[in-house]
């Protein structure tokens, strides 16, 4: 019986290049790749598949073996700025370009989340900036 997935219930890709399918099959039909560490939201676990959204709502299966518990979100808007705290007055730390993947660290009052970029660099975008939260 597949195991339905707690509401957003986010992981991020662990492999380099992880296969997505429109089945749960490795003979099924391959639909495209996703990056290491690109959010997908759990929709349905069957054990070695999970059926996975992505941040443009497409609905695929990939191994299960693929995804990592870590969380990411990805940037959505064109340029989005990380602040040095949950404030829009705070110091910019760094203009971040659409599509750009980000450790989350933790959610944040009042619209923000803490992330951590690959280079190091940790502060606060708008909630409503990136997908995977």
């Amino acid at each position: 019986m597949p195991i339905l997935a707690s509401a957003m219930d986010f992981r991020s890709i662990a492999v380099p290049k992880a296969v997505l399918f429109d089945a749960p099959s490795a003979q099924a039909k391959k639909l495209y790749l996703l990056w290491q560490g690109y959010p997908v939201e759990i929709i349905v676990n069957l054990g070695d598949w999970v059926k996975v959204r992505d941040n443009q709502g497409t609905l695929t299966w990939v191994e299960a073996k693929n995804l990592s518990p870590d969380r990411t979100v990805i940037v959505m808007k064109d340029l989005v700025s990380m602040h040095q705290s949950a404030d829009a007055n705070s110091s910019v730390v760094s203009q971040l370009q659409k599509d750009v993947v980000l450790d989350y660290i933790e959610t944040a009052a009042g619209g923000w989340v803490k992330v951590k970029h690959r280079d190091g660099l940790t502060g606060y975008v708008q909630t409503t900036s990136v997908w995977g939260l």
